[in-house]
């Protein structure tokens, strides 16, 4: 893990990861996350959590991954993470482990940066091996 600052594409995820927060549907949690994908081809994707009555919810993280797979991305290089209480400033929100696991499958794990907000000028920027050592890999 990389305490860093927040500039240069690490910003522009970061910001993009703001605005799909403000989209979150979360009226049982109230914790609204935002997620903005890097995809390889340099195009951002974003995606929110969205809640539902029978704890059957999607992270924003996965969202933005589905969203890009359905428009046939397949390769991703770093995701931007914010969340927190809504109306609230967000707080640092690493990715739940079926999260980890779902982004394993689209990309080089010692490679992909998880870029999570700190405050409002740092970010903890992890790789995804850090964050999940020895994953399963599939055939």
């Amino acid at each position: 893990m990389k305490k860093e600052e927040i500039n240069g594409k690490r910003k522009e995820l970061m910001d993009a990861a703001v605005l799909a927060r403000e989209m979150a549907y979360c009226p049982y949690s109230c914790f609204s996350v935002g997620a903005a994908l890097l995809c390889s081809d340099g195009s951002i994707v974003t995606g929110c959590n969205v809640e539902n009555a029978a704890f059957l919810s999607l992270c924003a993280e996965r969202n933005a991954i589905s969203k890009a797979v359905s428009e046939g991305k397949r390769k991703f290089e770093a995701i931007a993470v914010m969340g927190g209480k809504q109306g609230e400033t967000a707080e640092y929100c690493p990715p739940c482990g079926a999260c980890r696991q779902v982004m394993a499958e689209f990309c080089e794990p010692a490679l992909f940066e998880i870029i999570l907000y700190d405050s409002s000028t740092t970010c903890k920027v992890f790789s995804l091996s850090e964050l999940l050592p020895e994953s399963f890999r599939g055939l």
